[in-house]
C-alpha cells in the first residue's frame, strides 16, 4: 500500500510534508525489526490503519499554530508522529508508559526533522502541565483513560470544539459511553474515508 492512500485525502500538503509521509515505512520497518512497536501483519498496512487512522483526528480538528497536544498511550507514535507532520505550527507532547517505545518516536521525530514533538517515557498521571487537546488511540475504556487527563486542560479554547479529548476507537461503543457516564460527540471515519477498515471506526470527542 502506498502513501497515494494518504494523499487522495489530504491534496492540500506541502512537498516537506508529503516527504515526510514517504519516509515512515521505511523509519517503521527499521525501528520494528530492532523494537517491536507495529504488529507483522499491520505493518505492509502502514498508512491505512496508523498514517490515514491517525489523521482522522485532522477530519474532525485541525490543530491551530501554537496549541499544546498531548498524546497519551503513544506507542511507536500514533496518533501524534502523523498529526505532527500534518500541523508543523502545533506542539505535540507524546507520551508512553513503555520507554523503548519512546525511543522509536524520538527517533523517528529526529529523522523526519518534527521539531514540534517532545516525546516522555512516563504516563499521562505524572505530567504538571497543560494541553488544549489530549489525543489518543484506543489505549483504554473511556471511563478508565478521563481520570488520566481530567484537570490537564487549559481554560481558554480557541479553536471550533472547546479544549477536550479526540479518541479514536473503534467498534460498537454504546456500552462502554454509558458507562463512562461523559457526555461526548461521535464522528463516523466512514464518512471521511472509503476504505472498509473504517467502517466500525470512529472519533470520540469529550469537552475537558
Amino acid at each position: 500500500m502506498t502513501s497515494d492512500i494518504v494523499f487522495k485525502y489530504f491534496p492540500e500538503l506541502t512537498d516537506r510534508q508529503c516527504s515526510q509521509i514517504e519516509q515512515l515505512p521505511e523509519l517503521y520497518n527499521l525501528w520494528n525489526s530492532q523494537i517491536n512497536v507495529i504488529s507483522r501483519k499491520d505493518i505492509d498496512l502502514l498508512y491505512e490503519r496508523h498514517v490515514l487512522h491517525s489523521l482522522g483526528i485532522a477530519k474532525i480538528m485541525s490543530f491551530l499554530p501554537g496549541e499544546n497536544v498531548l498524546d497519551v498511550g503513544t506507542g511507536g507514535g500514533f496518533p501524534g508522529i502523523p498529526l505532527a507532520i500534518l500541523f508543523p505550527g502545533t506542539r505535540f507532547h507524546l507520551v508512553d508508559s513503555i520507554g523503548k517505545k519512546i525511543k522509536v518516536v524520538q527517533e523517528v521525530a529526529k529523522a523526519l526533522g518534527l521539531s514540534n514533538v517532545k516525546a516522555s517515557h512516563l504516563r499521562a498521571e505524572q505530567l504538571n502541565e497543560r494541553f488544549d487537546f489530549v489525543v489518543s488511540r484506543a489505549v483504554t475504556q473511556l471511563k478508565d483513560f478521563y481520570p488520566w487527563v481530567r484537570g490537564k486542560f487549559n481554560k481558554d479554547s480557541k479553536n471550533t470544539l472547546p479544549n477536550g479529548i479526540l479518541y479514536l476507537k473503534g467498534g460498537d461503543l454504546l456500552q462502554e459511553i454509558k458507562e463512562s457516564g461523559l457526555k461526548v460527540q461521535q464522528y463516523h471515519l466512514k464518512d471521511y474515508f472509503t476504505e472498509e477498515f473504517f467502517e466500525t471506526k470512529q472519533v470520540i470527542y469529550v469537552k475537558g
